[in-house]
């Protein structure tokens, strides 16, 4: 059993200690994240644990300690508002199919905690996520107007 805060709930979590934790989220009813390669390579189950981004699908419950934070896609946003990421998104329409984007937005909410306002190369470097429909420019466009949203909050 591990004891761990997800989007800001203590919860004991029991499970096979090889369950990846993407599944252990999924049983909890946390269907955001999302399931693609189940080898660590897609992105689609990126979710922050204690504010890192982390690839869910092939890390086991057991390699987090009691009391470790993980957020998904369900709590992105604050007190029931959209995080500046999502209403980038939806301004800007960056998704196609949207299967990949709970992955994408966990992924682009890190890189703006490190740096609120990144440049290209350090987007590219921090976007690794795949994205089958190829929306590589609206997601990278995405990330900018979010960063320009947040900076206007400031």
């Amino acid at each position: 059993m591990a004891q761990l805060v997800i989007n800001g709930i203590k919860q004991t979590v029991s499970a096979d200690p090889d369950t990846p934790i993407l599944w252990v989220l999924r049983d909890l009813g946390l269907t955001g994240t999302k399931y693609g390669c189940g080898v660590a390579q897609c992105g689609a189950c990126t979710v922050h644990i204690d504010g890192e981004a982390v690839r869910s699908c092939s890390l086991p419950i057991s390699a987090l300690q009691d009391g470790q934070s993980i957020t998904t896609i369900e709590a992105l946003g604050a007190g029931g508002k959209l995080h500046a990421l999502q209403k980038a998104w939806i301004e800007l329409d960056v998704p196609q199919c949207g299967y990949c984007q709970s992955g994408q937005l966990m992924a682009a909410a890190a890189l703006l905690t490190k740096s609120p306002n990144p440049s290209d190369a350090e987007i590219d470097e921090a976007m690794t996520n795949i994205c089958r429909c190829g929306t590589y420019n609206r997601i990278r466009a995405g990330i900018k107007h979010a960063a320009a949203l947040l900076t206007k909050k400031a």
